[in-house]
């Protein structure tokens, strides 16, 4: 029987007020490693709701995208303190929300808090230029501006860093915000506001809203929303790319990843197992840049394969918040299925499953959605294993006999988020990060894992690569520049 006592009641934030959603439906939200364990109630907004959220944004922004930027920096600063503070709560929320280990959760918080700073200093960092006129008493100026009302659509599987990138930059650049988190994550994103609050950020300039997908095209069409930035899945990105291009609205999307890690000849094979054990089982797979396929070369296919097994015995799956675990459950059970599914297909299509491929089996497993770390051998580019993104912790092995044969596999595939190679060979390390078509090219590390002072975005249909995330020039998403022509009488 589910347990509800500890369940926290949700509501949005509107125009500085926490208000309940108006929907009619109560939505409960589980702890993916004990599914009978509720951890959330709410109700869904109507459009009502969300129009609301939009027009406090507007008002907000009148006043927002005057203050000096320094101003709305201290704000930030206030923010990223809170939240360093507040890191075992947030922790702790992350793991029950979404599942991952909290060692895991720590550092996600740790990040985040991390990015909020950094776009606090941006904000003393924000300029224009002077341009020389072709003639005298003439100064032609550059100066940035805001947007407006910007709407911002996150996924569960970040459920606070992500909601920070793309928040801080946003506000720091003087626009306002409509945060429409996951409705598989709203108690992380709702916490994320709270302090966003009690750090005194002035009413309306961040918004939140719990709303179902389906209202999002509504929200983009709003005559207010001047931008949309999302992060998830190519089909919705599609359709919210789609809405945005009708009235030729500023769109940013970060979408999925099938990313390579190529192992050549001369590679430390003990470094790279550990790089494909993290890439691929850290966060139980589910990032948009988790090592999607292992490329090796095939005169060291052989002891890679028989270490990485060893490597992925080893991995302890379990609750996030149970001391040892290495690895948590999957978010729900359409990203357990998903993965079983694709499991199966790879041994439809003749690949071989070297270890795991099922639910673990156990007491401590039955209440939750949990996967076994899997290792895939005997795959080919042209199986569905290797060509589309799976949301789940497996490694698949794809061998190749050189360099070239290897970067056209890792080319091969309608993605181009990220990718490695571990190599001591210049010359393979020159020609990777010159060829390999991905926004994120690494040696010797892992496919996972940014720094966010360095720009963020994919290729091909991992993104709409018209601007990056993080770093800074994730502000050119969210500021328009005025060119301004001056002559003196």
């Amino acid at each position: 029987m589910a347990t509800t006592a500890t369940a926290t009641t949700l509501k949005n934030f509107i125009n500085g007020n926490w208000v309940a959603p108006s929907g009619k439906d109560l939505k409960e939200g589980v702890n993916p490693a004990n599914t009978q364990e509720v951890i959330s109630s709410f109700y869904q907004s109507d459009i009502e709701d969300v129009n609301e959220a939009i027009d406090s944004a507007e008002k907000a922004s009148k006043f927002w995208g005057t203050t000096p930027a320094p101003q709305r920096g201290e704000y930030l600063y206030n923010i990223s303190k809170l939240m360093e503070e507040e890191k075992e709560d947030l922790a702790r929320a992350i793991v029950k929300e979404e599942g991952k280990t909290y060692n895991d959760a720590l550092k996600e918080v740790g990040y985040a808090a991390g990015i909020v700073k950094y776009y606090a200093g941006e904000c003393r960092r924000m300029k224009g230029m002077i341009v020389e006129a072709d003639i005298p008493n003439v100064q032609i100026e550059t100066k940035p501006e805001a947007l407006g009302p910007v709407l911002v659509v996150t996924p569960w599987n970040f459920p606070l860093s992500i909601p920070a990138w793309k928040t801080a930059p946003a506000i720091a650049a003087g626009n306002t915000v409509i945060l429409k988190p996951s409705s598989e994550t709203p108690l992380t994103a709702m916490k994320f506001i709270d302090i966003v609050n009690r750090a005194g950020v002035p009413a309306g300039v961040v918004n939140f809203v719990i709303a179902p997908g389906k209202l999002v095209p509504d929200m983009i069409n709003h005559s207010a929303i001047k931008a949309v930035t999302f992060t998830g899945s190519n089909a919705v990105g599609k359709k919210i790319y789609a809405e945005a291009a009708k009235d030729m609205k500023r769109c940013l999307l970060e979408m999925g990843g099938k990313n390579p890690l190529i192992v050549m000849e001369d590679a430390d094979i003990d470094e790279a197992v550990q790089l494909a054990v993290a890439g691929a089982y850290g966060q139980t797979g589910q990032a948009c840049t988790a090592t999607g396929r292992i490329i090796v070369h095939e005169k060291i296919a052989e002891e890679f394969t028989e270490k990485l097994v060893k490597k992925t015995e080893e991995i302890k799956v379990g609750n996030g918040l149970t001391e040892g675990v290495d690895m948590g459950p999957q978010v729900n059970q359409s990203e357990l299925q998903s993965t079983l599914n694709l499991i199966q297909s790879a041994k439809d299509e003749g690949a071989k499953v070297l270890i795991g491929g099922n639910t673990p089996k156990g007491n401590e497993y039955q209440q939750g959605y949990f996967v076994e770390p899997t290792v895939i051998s005997e795959v080919k580019p042209w199986m569905q294993v290797a060509k589309e993104e799976i949301f789940g912790p497996v490694n698949s092995i794809i061998k190749v006999q050189d360099i070239n044969e290897a970067i056209t596999v890792a080319n091969d595939v309608d993605y181009g988020l990220s990718s490695a190679i571990c190599t001591k060979n210049l010359e393979y390390m020159n020609k990777a990060l010159n060829e390999i078509e991905a926004g994120i090219v690494k040696v010797n590390m892992t496919t996972t894992g940014t720094f966010f002072q360095a720009p963020f975005g994919g290729y091909k249909q991992s993104s709409t690569g018209t601007f990056k995330e993080l770093g800074s020039e994730a502000t050119d998403f969210y500021l328009q520049y005025k060119t301004r022509y001056i002559k003196s009488v």
